[in-house]
C-alpha cells in the first residue's frame, strides 16, 4: 500500500522558558530574512547585539507564565493535532508535526517521513493567512531540506485557508458558546501584526497599498497574497458565521516590534478607543493562531486582561483557539485528503 506523508508546520517555541533557551530561539527566528527584511549585516547586529540579549529575559518571564508541566502549549497542541489527524486519516497516511523554529524541526520530521517510505508528501503550513514570514519561510525550509537528496517524492503544498469553510466553522463552533455565555458588548478580532513594508512586497502594485478598510475590503487577484486583506476576509467570514451585528465587532493587529510602522489599527490602542465608546465587556478572538501560544495566552489572556482593567473595563475574555478541538481535527484531515 502506498503511503502519503503529511507535514503540519507551525511557527515554533523555545525548548524551555529560560533566558538562554529563549535567546537561542529568538536568534533563530529573527535572523530569518523573511522575518526582519533588512540587509544581512544589519540584521545580524540587530538580532545578536540588541534584540536577543535585551529581550530574552523579558520574553522568558512571559513564557514562564504559560508553560505547563508538559512543556510548550504550542508544541503540545501541535502533537495533539498530529495524533488526532493521524487517527482520522488511518494507516495510509503518516502525519508529523514540525516547527519552523525550534523543535521538532522541519528537517527532523522530514527524515521520519522519508524513512516511512512515503510516495507523496503533503505540506500544510498551519497559518490561516498568507505571510512571507510564516508560510513562505516554512516552505522554503521544506524545499531546502528535500533538495539535499538526489530525489524526493511528489510534493503538494496546501494553500492558505483564511476563509476555508471548515476553518471558519471550527472557530465559530469554539467561540459561539463562550460568546453566548459571556454576552460581551463587543468582539475584537486581533491578528498578529506585520510591518507595512512586508504588505507592499506581497501585492502586484505596491503603490496601490493604502492600509485602510477600502483597500482591504476584498481579496482580489492584485492583492491575493496580502496578509492584511486576508485577515479582514477572515473577520467577515467569522462575523457571518457567528451572526454578529454590525457595530458589535472590529479588527486589530497585535505584537508589533521595533520602530517601523506596522499594519493598523493596533490592538492596544483599540482597547482605549473601545473604552471611550463605553465598551465594558470585551471578547477577543485571535484567528491568526490555530493553537494557543504566547501571543494569545500571555499577550491577550494576561497582559490584555490587566490593561483592560486599568482602562476601567469590566471584563476581557480571550476566546480559546482551535487547539485540539474535534471539529478542527476533522477539518485538517479533510484538507490533507
Amino acid at each position: 500500500m502506498s503511503r502519503i506523508g503529511c507535514l503540519l508546520i507551525n511557527l515554533g517555541s523555545p525548548a524551555d522558558p529560560t533566558p538562554g533557551a529563549v535567546s537561542r530561539y529568538l536568534r533563530e527566528f529573527l535572523i530569518d530574512r523573511r522575518v526582519i527584511d533588512i540587509s544581512a549585516p544589519a540584521r545580524y547586529v540587530l538580532v545578536n547585539g540588541i534584540i536577543a540579549p535585551f529581550r530574552s529575559p523579558k520574553s522568558a518571564h512571559a513564557y514562564q507564565k504559560i508553560w505547563t508541566s508538559a512543556g510548550s502549549p504550542l508544541v503540545n497542541y501541535g502533537i495533539e493535532l498530529q495524533n488526532k489527524v493521524q487517527a482520522l486519516l488511518g494507516d495510509r497516511y503518516v502525519v508529523r508535526t514540525a516547527m519552523r523554529y525550534g523543535e521538532p524541526s522541519i528537517p527532523s520530521q522530514l527524515k521520519i517521513l522519508h524513512e516511512a517510505d512515503i510516495e507523496e508528501l503533503r505540506v500544510l503550513p498551519l497559518y490561516p493567512q498568507y505571510a512571507a514570514a510564516s508560510v513562505a519561510s516554512s516552505v522554503e525550509v521544506v524545499m531546502e531540506t528535500l533538495c539535499r537528496d538526489f530525489a524526493f517524492p511528489p510534493l503538494k503544498v496546501l494553500p492558505d485557508f483564511y476563509d476555508h469553510p471548515g476553518f471558519i466553522a471550527s472557530f465559530a463552533a469554539v467561540a459561539n458558546p463562550r460568546i453566548q455565555k459571556m454576552q460581551p458588548d463587543h468582539v475584537l478580532f486581533s491578528y498578529h501584526g506585520l510591518p507595512e513594508k512586508q504588505m507592499t512586497k506581497s501585492v502586484r502594485k505596491p503603490e496601490t497599498c493604502q492600509f485602510n478598510s477600502e483597500c482591504c475590503a476584498s481579496v482580489r487577484p492584485d492583492n491575493r497574497l496580502c496578509y492584511r486583506a486576508q485577515c479582514y476576509a477572515t473577520t467577515r467570514a467569522l462575523v457571518k458565521a457567528m451572526e454578529l451585528k454590525e457595530g458589535s465587532y472590529s479588527t486589530s493587529f497585535q505584537s508589533r516590534l521595533g520602530r517601523d510602522p506596522w499594519i493598523k489599527p493596533y490592538t492596544d490602542e483599540v482597547f482605549g478607543e473601545l473604552r471611550k465608546k463605553g465598551v465594558k465587556r470585551l471578547a477577543v478572538m485571535c484567528p491568526a493562531f490555530i493553537a494557543d501560544c504566547l501571543e494569545t495566552l500571555e499577550e491577550i489572556g494576561m497582559r490584555g486582561v490587566e490593561d483592560w482593567k486599568q482602562l476601567g473595563g469590566e471584563k476581557l475574555e480571550l476566546i480559546p483557539s482551535l487547539n485540539g478541538e474535534e471539529i478542527w481535527c476533522r477539518t485538517v484531515a479533510d484538507m490533507v485528503r
